[in-house]
This record gives structure tokens, sequence and C-alpha cells, in this order.
């Protein structure tokens, strides 16, 4: 029997890394050893001889505590020889060696004689790549190997003091992404200091999911105030830091964000926050949760470190107080992941109990100001120059010594602190903007409830949180409803017939919702804010309402009407991971378990909606991996608490039961499901494309000439309003479904769905792709949807009005075609 036979079957995967040159050569050494002659090609090809030799110490047996003397004359001189060993040769020894170790050959100094002796021939990120995994293997699963071998291990892998203060800091986190890199080789010189370097070694002991006092305690002893700039400097870094495609040593491309060894010690500096008292950590600490528990891309269910997310929230938690709470809440805006969010949650609701406030009360309580003042402007005289913080841009001003307004910063300012300090308070305004407006559109589908005095205080007269509260309409609990108006005696309440009330400091509010109004109602509050130029921060007059059809009364426990339809996978994950929803995740992989399947879920107000999901695409063309496609399926609908999987059927499956009857779910809950759903289609729908995707021609024309949604709908209520005061109102003219605009050459039809356009007379397709330098006219909105198609048919609509004056071959060859 040859080496290749005699190789333990559970392990043959290395031998897949053999050519049949390379199987020729070792049946020659084979048929040569058993033979007693000399082995042939061994000093031609050494490379090729330490390989089969490697194999050789098999020899068919199972269970070897020492060697034959004769197979060691062969392996040993492989060993000494001066080989010039290859990245592959020595990961193929390393896995030869790690097979037999796992068939109980125990001797271990000569089964790992070889490997180790080429291992050497490499340069250090070459060996760690290969040892990348073997160190802790051996020290958990296979300890005898580790206490044999470990010195001679990490002498393999420790770089020579000659290698300087590089070399002394990628020993302790290796070099496996970029920024281990950075570190080793911009911050070596600090982080190898004498000073930090135990610190270093400390925080790269950080593998728990929390830290013990112990831990903190040492590493409270080491803290220097160095090791404390640094500790800023690099949580920045790592804050700032994005995923990159990465090739390793194997040639294999792989998205990268922080390596497993890199994230130790980032742990480490995160958990130290916990020790420093400056008034940086906390929101520091808020970046650093941000980038991490978002996944690539800044979106998504996953994240790009859970862990790193979660330290930075547990140490959060442990400084407490009030001044975590900003940071908190804009972790719980953009971060999906269900353990991080959970974390969020528990965090918030202990500084909340500390303070006597529910969790929604103390995140009314704690927005901050930034030192604005009442109209959310700030002012700074830095020199001879006044510079200005203002929140409705957000941006900075500056006014120079002659009084003069000007764009950028003053020569004589742009290096002084109080100028960097400025930059630093616009950036932290920029992320609380929207998390603000997120926070008063999740209150308005929540139904919440104010005091009168609570919203004049902590919405209407916030510098920041006013931005959006004075262009919402406020409304007494079964009462009346108005637009926040400031008069000498304090804020009122005023209706779109000019009438006015000031409610009691007691009187229970809400925000005002259109399911809960008359038509007419509605239509007086639309043609109100039009009128007036007043620009909500999100749909509140103009929002969709969604009643349940006779279709759904018919289907009784599932809507089908937003099934049927195809959309772009990871855009409408990514849309949906923002309304709230999470659980989805499909692609080709294991059909037979489903992985082709999913459901999105939100839970809201009590009630859980779930969405159902396909993979509608070519496999190959994703190259079976996350899917580029779905298609969508029913939604239903279930209480909170009530037990939605029971019972299996006759392949072991778990079968859910069905959902509540969709008469039961509250209009509110129900119309703001739907809402999110005919945003998913409407915003990633492969119906908006300007041409059909292969396959789906059907549905692209289905979808984007047919009938209209809510939100197409609203679309064109918002038209109809807008349109007698366009300079264009003489050309344009509102169908059905179609925006109708007269050119001096054709006539177009836009539809007000898609957006896609048709010519008269024989509706002929015209592509136009829009630009980032919409022109809409200057036409004011009340309002800008997600995926902004009202301001593209405008522009549309204005550039196709004037068609002579269109000069883009792509367009003009179309219009004479």
């Amino acid at each position: 029997m040859g080496v290749i036979d005699d190789f333990p079957s559970s392990h043959d995967y290395v031998l897949r890394y053999l050519d049949e040159a390379a199987r020729d050569a070792f049946a020659r050494f084979d048929a040569a050893f058993e033979a007693g002659r000399e082995l042939p090609d061994a000093e031609s090809d050494p490379r090729l001889f330490g390989r089969w030799a490697q194999l050789r110490l098999g020899n068919g047996h199972h269970g070897v505590d020492h060697y034959d003397e004769r197979v060691l004359r062969v392996t040993r001189p492989a060993a000494d020889g001066d080989t010039p060993w290859t990245f592959d040769d020595v990961r193929f020894l390393w896995m030869a060696a790690n097979g037999l170790m796992v068939r109980e050959h125990t001797d271990y100094p000569e089964l790992y004689r070889l490997p180790l002796a080429a291992i050497r021939r490499l340069d250090y990120r070459a060996r760690r790549q290969i040892l990348e995994g073997t160190l802790d293997w051996f020290r958990q699963y296979h300890r005898p190997v580790w206490d044999v071998l470990h010195d001679q291990m990490e002498d393999v892998l420790t770089e020579p003091a000659e290698n300087g203060p590089a070399g002394v800091v990628r020993n302790v986190i290796w070099d496996c992404d970029a920024v281990a890199r950075r570190l080793a080789e911009e911050y070596g010189a600090r982080l190898a200091a004498p000073e930090v370097l135990p610190l270093l070694r400390h925080w790269n002991s950080a593998r728990s999911a929390k830290p013990s006092g112990k831990w903190l305690r040492t590493a409270e002893t080491l803290l220097t105030p160095e090791a404390v700039g640094l500790v800023r400097e690099i949580l920045v870094l790592v804050a700032a830091h994005r995923e990159r495609q990465e090739e390793n040593l194997y040639g294999w491309r792989e998205t990268v964000f922080l390596h497993e060894r890199t994230a130790v010690p980032v742990r480490g500096m995160v958990w130290t926050c916990a020790l420093i008292d400056e008034p940086w950590v906390a929101a520091l600490l808020g970046d650093v949760a941000l980038t991490c528990g978002t996944g690539i891309g800044g979106s998504g269910a996953n994240s790009r470190s859970e862990r790193l997310a979660n330290a930075a929230v547990n140490t959060l938690a442990r400084r407490g107080g009030l001044e975590v709470v900003a940071a908190l809440a804009r972790v719980q805006v953009k971060v999906r992941k269900k353990s991080v969010l959970g974390n969020v949650a528990r965090t918030l609701d202990a500084v909340a109990a500390e303070a006597g406030w529910s969790r929604e009360q103390l995140l009314d309580r704690t927005v901050p100001a930034f030192g604005l003042g009442p109209d959310g402007v700030r002012e700074e005289r830095i020199g001879d120059c006044l510079v200005r913080l203002r929140a409705d841009g957000p941006a900075l001003q500056f006014v120079n010594p002659a009084g003069r307004t000007v764009k950028s910063a003053p020569q004589a300012i742009r290096q002084t602190p109080e100028l960097a300090a400025l930059k630093t308070t616009l950036k932290d305004l920029k992320q609380v903007l929207p998390a603000e407006r997120f926070r008063l559109e999740r209150a308005l589908i929540e139904e919440r409830l104010w005091r009168w005095a609570e919203v004049t205080e902590l919405f209407l007269d916030h510098p920041i949180t006013g931005l959006y509260a004075r262009n919402l309409i406020w409304q007494v609990r079964q009462g009346p409803a108005g637009l926040p108006v400031r008069t000498d005696s304090g804020w009122e309440l005023t209706d779109p017939r000019g009438r006015r009330v000031q409610p009691d400091p007691d009187t229970p509010i809400q925000l005002w919702h259109p399911i809960r109004e008359a038509a007419e109602e509605v239509r007086a509050w639309r043609d109100h804010l039009l009128e007036h130029g007043v620009r909500q921060p999100y749909k509140q007059a103009f929002r969709e309402v969604y009643l349940l059809t006779p279709a759904e009364e018919r289907t009784r426990v599932h809507s089908n009407r937003f099934a049927g339809h195809t959309l772009r996978y990871g855009q409408a994950k990514a849309l949906l991971n923002q309304r709230g929803w999470s659980g989805l995740s499909i692609g080709h992989w294991d059909y037979e378990c489903g992985g082709d399947q999913g459901e999105a879920i939100k839970a809201l107000s009590g009630w859980r909606a779930r969405w159902g999901m396909y993979v509608a695409g070519d496999p190959e063309a994703d190259e079976w991996g996350t899917a580029s496609f779905c298609a969508t399926e029913q939604i239903t609908f279930y209480r909170d608490g009530q037990e939605e999987l029971s019972g299996h059927d006759w392949a072991g499956n778990r079968v859910a039961l069905d959902g509540v009857p969709l008469t039961e779910v509250p209009p509110l809950v129900l119309s703001e499901v739907f809402r999110d759903a005919d945003l998913a289609v409407g915003v990633t729908s492969v119906g908006l494309d300007q041409q059909a995707v292969a396959g789906h021609e059907e549905y692209w024309h289905s979808y984007g000439f047919g009938e209209l949604t809510e939100t197409a709908g609203t679309r064109r209520d918002a038209l109809a309003r807008l349109l007698p005061r366009l300079r264009i109102a003489d050309r344009a003219e509102l169908t059905d479904r179609f925006l109708r605009v007269r050119g001096d050459r054709r006539t177009y039809k836009i539809h007000l769905g898609s957006g896609n356009i048709l010519m008269e007379p024989n509706d002929a397709y015209l592509c136009i792709v829009p630009g980032h330098d919409r022109d809409a006219g200057s036409v004011f909105l009340p309002f800008e949807e997600n995926g902004g198609m009202l301001s593209v048919i405008l522009s549309k609509a204005f550039l196709l009005a004037d068609d002579t004056a269109i000069t883009d071959p792509s367009i003009t060859r179309q219009l004479g075609s």
C-alpha cells in the first residue's frame, strides 16, 4: 500500500491538493522505499519529496506512539535540509500532520518536526495565516499536543527584536486585517512603549462576553494618560472603519471588517472606557456600537461585529447616567440586530428606572441641545470671526471680520481648538437629527400620549426636536387638532380654518393620524400645508391609509395585497430593516431545509406581522449565495406572545398556525404594516427599472404601467394640488394612472407609480435615467417620500414639457423614432 492509500480517509481532503504528477511521483517513492532502494528524485524535487515523507509517517497505522527508525531516516533529512518551501507546501505538511494526529499518532516531536521546520522558511504573515486556527484548536481540544509543541509554535510566530515596534505589536495582535496592520505600522511605537505594552497584552485577553472585576482592576493599574489617548484614537479609527475586500494567501477574496484576533484587543479597549472619565467617552462608544452593530453597508439585521457592539453597549450600561442616553438612542435607530437592541433596551430601562421614568420618557428628556438657542442657532466668536452652528442645515456658518458671511472657515481660525470642537458638535448634531425624526414618527405609529406641558417643554421649545415637532399636527385626545403656533401667552394649536385652542397643561395630547379622521378633514389639512408652505419631517397629513378590502375579508387571516412582487432583495431587506422589520435571510443555500424561503417580521403595539418571501433568481448568476431578487408572499398578523408554530408535518417540519383574523387587527397597526410593505415594493421593485430584468418582463410591464398602489395614489393627490401652481400647468394633466405632459414634439404619459414613460400616440416606451441633479422647477413639496419618486416625476415633466430644448442624444434618438 502507498502513502495515499494509507492516509486516514477522514482527512482525505488533504489529498485533493495533489495533482497527477505528484501522485505518480509518490508511487515511485513508495515502490523504492518498500524495496529498500535509493529514493528517486529526492534531491531534484525536495519539496515533493518532503510532502511524501510527511505522509510516509502514516504507514497505514492507527495509534502510533513511536515511529520506525527507517521512516525517520526519511523525514529527518527532509526537515533538516535547505528546501525552498512554498506557502502551499507548508499548508499541506500541517494538514497532513494534523490528519495523523487525530488518528492517535502521539509521537508529536517527530510528527511535527517537518512542518515546524518548513514553516520557518515563510514570512511571519504567512506563518500566522497557516497556524491561525491551530493554536486554539490544540489548546482547547488536543491539550497533549499543545503541552509538547506550544513553545516551538510560539517561537515560530514571534518576530525578532530587529523588526522594531511594529513587530512587537504584531506579536500581540497579529496582522489579520487592515485595522491590525494600521495599529502595527502607525501606532507601533506608542503601543510598544514600555508604559503601554503591558496594557496592550492585557487588552488581548478580553475573550469573555463581559469583563470581570479582576480584569478591570488590572486594567486600571496599567492605564496611563498616554494609553487613554490611544484608546480614543484607535476607537475613532474603528468607528470610521468599513469592511473591504481582501485577498488572503490562499488566493481567496473575502469581505473583512475586523478579524477575530483584532476584535479581541479592541474589545479590551472598549471595556477600558468604563475606567475613563472623559466627556468624549459616551459618544465614542455610541459610534463604535453603531458601526459594529449595523451590517455590511451600514444596515441589515446582521452586525459587522456583534461582540464589539454589545461590548460598547455593556460599557455604556456600566457607566450609567443620563449621559449615555443619546448614544444609545442613536444605536436604537440604526441597529437591527436583536441581541444588540435587547441590550440597548435593558440599558435604557435601567437608566430610566433609576430616574423614575419609562424608557420613552427618558428619551424625551435627554435629547442634547448642544448649546443651541431656542431658534436652533449657537454663536461663538473665535478670534475676529463669528461662527454660527445651525440645526436647520445642519451646518457651520462663518462671518469674517468684515461682517460678510463666507462658505468656508477663514484661514486665521482653521486650526483653532474652538473650531475643532464646533466641528465635533456638528458631527454629533447630524447624528441626533435623524434619530429625533425617527422617534417622532414612531410616536405617531405607537399612538403615544403626553401632557400638553410636556409637549411644549420637551418638543416644541427644544432647539433640535422642535425643528420637526413644530411642523407636525398635534391633537387633543378625541378633540381638536392643529399646528403649533407660538403666541404671547404660550403655544396654541391652529387648525386649517384658523380656529385656535390652547390646551390646559395636563390635557392629554397625541400626534394626529389621518386614519382617525374623515376624508374631508384630511383634505383640508393637505390643502393647508401646501397653501402655507409647511414641509413636514415625514408624511403625516399626506400619509397613506390602508383599509381592509373585500378580498382581504374573504381571505380572512392573511392579505395577498403585496404578494406576487419581484424585489431587489438586498435593497428591500435594508429598507425593511430601517423600518423596524427583522428576521429576513434567504439565499441559494440549503434548499432542502428552506434556505430559499423566509419571512420579514415586525413588532408593533402588541402585534407581530410576518411577510413571506422566497428567492426569485438564477443561482448561477448569484454564485449560489445571497439572492439578488426575491418574490413576495402573503402577510399575516399575530398577537404578541401567541405561539405561531405548533405541531409538525409528515417530514418533521414545524407548521405555522393561521394568523389572527384581519378584522381583529387594530386599523392603525394594519395600515402601518401595509404602508411599510407598499414602501418596500414602491422603492425596490424591479418594475421601477428603466429596462426589464431578464425573466421578469411580464411583471415589469404590469407594475411599471399598471394600477396604482396607495403610495402612488397619495402621490397623485399631491400632484393634483401642485399642478395648478406649476409653470407647466397648461401642458400637464392628471389621468387615473399617469401625469400626461404635452411637449412640442410628442405627448408623454408618466406613470405615477414607477415614473416610467410612454409616448403617444403608439405608447412607445421612453427611457430617461434620472440624474442626481433633478430639477423639479423649485417646486415646494409638503414632504419628500422615501425613494424621491415625486421629485423624479416632476423633473421628467419639466424636461418633457420643453422637449425641443433636449440635447441629450440618448433621449432625442427615442423621440424621433
